[in-house]
């Protein structure tokens, strides 16, 4: 089942509100479970301060216990590393508290060590502040023990009273820690936003598909309809489009049919006419009658053979245009007629300097190259064709040459000694409009129509401009 745009565009929005309320639930519920349990670390720093300055029993979730002996002589020392019972917390940070930041001379301070099994901590912003209480300080390193994940043990002495040590792992340790869900709610957003963003994208890129489509039909062909999977407003827009190409394609073959079917019968009245008027004893009529005739004819069958172009019944392939060209010229060439394929010039290239030459060398590339277009090459070389036969009508001798680049290639068609501007060779473009000689040659006044109907079938496009001899024709086609 699909869905309309306004229906995708309210489940759009619906699921980006609801993916982004989820997230900023989580983000704010994390923040407060954490803010709160710094707090309870915070105030339990309070609580061991007070318990080792006055020695009262510990508060819940914090065991004080005097060392033993042995333990207490190695941290007189300051060997914590070597206290039995610490086997799997080797990393052992350091530091002293005074109990009177107002009165630094009076002996008695707070000697730590903190005993974790993967980190020293970095506490020399609670070492150094000078405007905290003892307890504040006590306060703030519990509160950086429980930042980080791990599970330390405090090994504490009040002045010059017994080493005892404290366990508040209940409180700060990693298993009291609430889960941390911020990393989470980004990843569900991001995720969220992801998979939005690609269910636009992918609705867009149906309608871009089938623009594409379209608008390489003429040049490239395509189907007789299309189907395109989307929303229900691009299978409207699908469903218009195949009535339309149907109603011209039948409209088109209409076209063709009648044509088709005015050639046919105009063949029987003009075969008798043919007949009728060979028995005219008079040679000047008969021959004007017979002209007549096959002017009539003729002008059908370029009637017809314009209807044949528009309707692009030729399927577009891959072809050499440099091939088709050389063969084309090379059958007027054949039959003596004036015109001639202008060479592309070598590519020279240069080579490197050598340790044992002085001079560089200097050669070219062979001619391999090849223009390679998608192209219908029947109505290609009709074109083509009519190009060079107008520049033989008008200007005696037709020069054929390629220029390319890396999305168009143009074939250059010019003439020799045209009388015509540029202006009344684009006159001539309209169906049915002849030239000035109109009386010594042929033609029904449908060549540079054909030929500038198949230029925009292959995406380009077919003008002139002044030569310098004559008027030179660029029809220019797109490769892709």
């Amino acid at each position: 089942m699909t869905l309309r745009l306004r229906s995708l565009g309210w489940i759009w929005s619906l699921a980006g509100f609801a993916s982004g309320l989820l997230s900023a639930g989580l983000w704010f519920a994390s923040s407060q479970a954490w803010d709160r349990y710094l707090t309870r670390s915070f105030v339990a720093g309070f609580a061991v301060y007070e318990e080792l300055r006055t020695g009262t029993a510990p508060s819940s979730g914090i065991k004080i216990t005097p060392l033993p002996a042995e333990a207490a002589a190695l941290a007189e020392e300051g060997m914590f590393e070597q206290v039995p019972g610490f086997a799997g917390r080797r990393f052992v940070t350091n530091l002293s508290i005074l109990t009177d930041s107002s009165a630094p001379l009076s002996g008695r301070e707070l000697t730590l060590a903190v005993m974790s099994d993967r980190l020293v901590y970095p506490i020399s912003g609670i070492v150094s502040g000078t405007d905290q209480t003892g307890s504040e300080k006590m306060g703030n390193l519990t509160r950086l023990l429980a930042t980080y994940c791990s599970e330390p043990i405090l090994i504490a002495q009040f002045g010059r009273g017994p080493w005892q040590q404290v366990d508040g792992t209940a409180i700060w340790g990693c298993n009291a820690a609430p889960a941390d869900l911020r990393l989470p709610a980004i990843l569900a957003a991001v995720v969220s936003l992801a998979v939005i963003l690609t269910s636009v994208g992918n609705v867009s890129d149906t309608f871009t598909r089938f623009s594409q489509a379209l608008r390489n039909r003429r040049r490239r062909g395509g189907p007789d309809s299309y189907d395109a999977d989307g929303p229900d407003e691009l299978r409207e827009i699908v469903s218009a489009v195949n009535e339309y190409l149907e109603g011209e394609r039948a409209q088109l073959e209409k076209r063709a049919t009648v044509l088709s079917g005015v050639s046919h019968d105009l063949g029987t009245p003009a075969t008798r006419v043919r007949l009728r008027a060979a028995l005219i004893p008079d040679a000047e009529l008969r021959e004007k009658l017979e002209a007549d005739v096959d002017q009539m004819t003729g002008m059908i069958e370029s009637v017809l053979t314009y209807t044949r172009s528009e309707l692009s019944i030729e399927d577009p392939r891959e072809i050499s245009l440099t091939s088709l060209v050389e063969s084309l010229v090379a059958d007027y060439q054949d039959t003596g007629q004036p015109v001639t394929l202008q060479q592309v010039a070598p590519v020279m290239v240069e080579g490197a300097p050598s340790v044992f030459m002085s001079r560089r060398g200097r050669g070219s590339l062979p001619e391999t190259r090849r223009i390679l277009v998608m192209a219908r090459p029947i109505s290609l070389k009709r074109a083509l064709t009519n190009l060079i036969d107008n520049a033989l009508k008008y200007g005696r001798h037709a020069e054929v040459a390629l220029e390319t680049d890396a999305r168009m290639a143009t074939i250059i068609v010019e003439d020799k000694g045209n009388d015509l501007s540029v202006a009344d060779i684009e006159a001539l473009l309209t169906p049915f409009r002849r030239g000035s000689n109109i009386g010594s040659s042929d033609g029904f006044g449908l060549g540079l129509t054909i030929a500038t109907t198949v230029a925009e079938q292959h995406g380009g496009s077919l003008r002139f401009e002044a030569g310098e001899q004559g008027l030179r024709a660029r029809l220019e086609i797109c490769r892709q």
